[in-house]
């Protein structure tokens, strides 16, 4: 079995990347597969905040985020950078920039740019969606 790393570019809505992704993660986990780590850069990390919103008859795709990670501990990482950019952050970012309020979502946690190339050498696969 294979050791991957998921790197997600998508949004959550608008696109088929996070979608894609996501079917992916499940699949190869099913497969007996181990998933390192699903890292959300540029404006995949909208993915990320807990103010998504869907429509009831949409897929929820946060949720679905968050159920991997309750199920099969995969790391939900998303880049710091790119969320300042795109306004998802967490807590302590809010505060260092003056905001009265941070909207990354649980189980969601921040990282940087050397963490997805550390975790990239230590996986035999990445796949970029």
């Amino acid at each position: 079995m294979s050791s991957f790393l998921v790197v997600v570019n998508g949004e959550p809505y608008g696109s088929h990347s996070s979608w894609s992704a996501l079917k992916f993660c499940e699949t190869l986990l099913k497969q007996g597969h181990t998933l390192e780590q699903v890292f959300f850069y540029q404006h995949g990390v909208l993915n990320a905040s807990r103010l998504l919103m869907p429509a009831s008859d949409e897929l929820n795709l946060a949720q679905r985020w968050q159920s991997l990670h309750q199920q099969h501990q995969v790391p939900l990482i998303s880049c710091v950078s790119a969320g300042l950019r795109r306004g998802v952050i967490d807590a302590e970012a809010a505060e260092d920039g003056g905001l009265d309020s941070a909207n990354l979502a649980s189980p969601f946690i921040l990282g940087g740019l050397g963490e997805l190339v550390t975790t990239m050498q230590e996986v035999d696969r990445t796949v970029q969606f």
